[in-house]
């Protein structure tokens, strides 16, 4: 038996994963344990999770697979310093955070609490962009694709196009610091007023508001050539390898200044974080993300000429850019495409251990993800005994009562708290950690604000849609199970689904497959015997902190705010009216 621990620390998204004889049996990310958004330090609870939830000791583990490696790309590492001999303290800087994550078996022993010369397992490194193109190749469905990595950058690369076949991964082609896809979308999100690290997604939200005003200024910053693209260094700040990012006291992430003064001179002032949200703030959103899908899918096209392929695999902090993924199959060679769930810097941990597992210890099984459950779960009874130390009323019901009851109350216009089974793997709530309601109500976006989430008034709600009607409702059958891709709605769908229909008619869909959670599956039929509709909101369940994970946190969400129902396993608790 091989029992790989993945790590990825000192950096957000720190997270642990455990891979047993070539099978992912938990993963979690250290923020929901602790509860500080986008952790970044040692996942020291995360580590301490993933082996309880196995039933494994320390003294288990045969290798720790780290998604870093100090060592790779040194030559493109040198030439740079030579070339820009004052970035010498940002190189050194992340040589010592990359030299912290090395020190595993005293990190370990402070986990465990435990003499370091307890272990005696394997450390291996992998590569940052080759852990990130392994996450999804070795949970995909199949057995040869493309793989394609992209995010701000890590171990000097910002884009990795690759060969996938078998149990090998093919790199073919690198692109380097400072040429970064991801550093571009931070730079302006950053300047309109969205500086925080995992606003990306909110700019993307922000996007279809704007108009292409500012195509030649984009074209300017970014360049496509035959082998990718280049930034040009007068919109942005020097900048090299982790430049510009900071870990503070708490663990969260922190980014320095990406812009030039070239950015204020020819738009203006940045925009401060809370102040009023202008048309050029809208503007340029829009030209960022027209730029990003257009290199997006260039890079695609350029790796099908490298690797011919009818599937692509995808991983990397810029593959949560939804909005791109749904474009891919219309407008690339690839027909199909597979998203890990934790396509940011939390996957990575994932994605080195099923590396080591397939390339080190070889593990030919193949392993693929239905389910992305694969944090902690919880029995009834303790779910049960939340709520009475709460003080919280709920019916116990059999299950085909549950859903009836459940789907009543959701087509009422209730909003409904829905906490089932394991915590889901990566960003997104799936149906095990979510928050539902009726996608048809014209008020429900407003409500689900007003009474909980708190969110920007442009951001969009999502549609979980029963896999058998996605294709009746969406434009596009491309499966999306993990809510990483955004499909345009059918024109007779659109005022019936008014409650996750964006602004430009489109919807982050969750596929909701029947054998991948079948209580959820099973509400969203029961729903639409009631209503018609085969589809739900889904949002994360959580008010401004990291999706809920116990049956505690649950609770307290949905006593703090005006949610109406709570649904914990089997049990059924509602306020009364004039409390919801």
């Amino acid at each position: 038996m091989s029992v790989i621990l993945g790590i990825n620390s000192d950096h957000a998204g720190a997270s642990a994963a455990l891979v047993v004889d070539g099978s992912p049996v938990a993963a979690i990310a250290e923020e929901r344990l602790n509860r500080v958004k986008y952790y970044a330090g040692f996942p020291h609870l995360a580590a301490r999770c993933v082996l309880e939830l196995a039933g494994l000791r320390p003294a288990d583990i045969d290798c720790v697979a780290l998604p870093r490696d100090p060592a790779a790309n040194l030559r493109r590492k040198a030439a740079f310093l030579f070339g820009n001999p004052g970035r010498l303290p940002t190189l050194l800087s992340a040589g010592a955070s990359q030299v912290r994550q090395l020190d595993v078996k005293s990190q370990l022993a402070k986990t465990f609490d435990c003499d370091p010369a307890a272990f005696n397992f394997r450390l291996l490194r992998v590569e940052h962009h080759l852990a990130h193109i392994a996450s999804a190749f070795f949970s995909g469905p199949w057995e040869s694709a493309a793989g394609f990595s992209a995010d701000g950058s890590g171990d000097f690369v910002t884009c990795m196009l690759a060969r996938c076949q078998g149990d090998k991964i093919e790199t073919l082609q690198r692109i380097h610091v400072p040429h970064s896809l991801g550093s571009l979308y931070t730079m302006i999100c950053q300047f309109i007023g969205y500086g925080r690290y995992g606003d990306e997604g909110k700019v993307m939200g922000l996007a279809p508001y704007g108009e292409d005003s500012y195509r030649e200024h984009f074209d300017d910053m970014l360049r496509l050539s035959k082998e990718g693209f280049r930034l040009n260094s007068r919109w942005f700040l020097p900048f090299g390898a982790e430049q510009g990012i900071s870990i503070n006291a708490r663990g969260e992430m922190e980014i320095s200044r990406h812009y030039a003064d070239h950015m204020v001179k020819i738009f203006g002032q940045p925009r401060e974080p809370g102040a009023k949200i202008t048309q050029r703030d809208m503007d340029l959103a829009r030209g960022l993300q027209r730029t990003f899908e257009r290199v997006w899918l260039h890079l695609l096209r350029r790796l099908h000429d490298l690797a011919p392929s009818d599937r692509v695999v995808m991983a990397g902090g810029c593959a949560l850019n939804s909005v791109a993924n749904g474009l891919v199959t219309a407008q690339t060679p690839f027909c199909e495409t597979w998203i890990h769930p934790a396509a940011g810097d939390d996957g990575l941990s994932l994605g080195a251990a099923l590396y080591a597992a397939r390339t080190e210890y070889g593990e030919r099984e193949r392993y693929t993800m239905g389910s992305a459950g694969l944090g902690p779960q919880f029995s009834q009874s303790q779910m049960r005994s939340a709520l009475e130390q709460r003080g919280i009323e709920a019916q116990e019901l059999a299950e085909a009562q549950l859903l009836q009851k459940t789907a009543q109350a959701l087509a009422a216009g209730k909003v409904v708290g829905w906490f089932q089974g394991r915590m889901e793997w990566g960003p997104r709530a799936l149906g095990n950690r979510s928050i539902l309601a009726h996608p048809g109500l014209p008020h429900m976006k407003q409500t689900l604000n007003d009474r909980i989430k708190r969110r920007e008034w442009f951001r969009p709600f999502a549609p979980a849609v029963l896999a058998e009607a996605q294709s009746r409702i969406f434009e596009s059958s491309q499966p999306s199970p993990h809510m990483l891709h955004v499909q345009r709605i059918r024109d007779e769908w659109r005022e019936r689904l008014c409650a996750v229909a964006h602004v430009d008619q489109t919807g982050r869909l969750q596929t909701v497959v029947r054998e991948h959670n079948p209580r959820y599956h099973a509400l969203l039929q029961a729903f639409e015997a009631i209503s018609g509709l085969p589809v739900l909101v889904n949002t994360s369940f959580n008010e401004n902190e990291p999706i809920v994970c116990t049956p505690s946190e649950a609770i307290d969400c949905f006593t703090r705010t005006r949610m109406d129902v709570l649904v914990i396993g089997d049990s059924y608790c509602e306020k009364p009216g004039d409390q919801a």
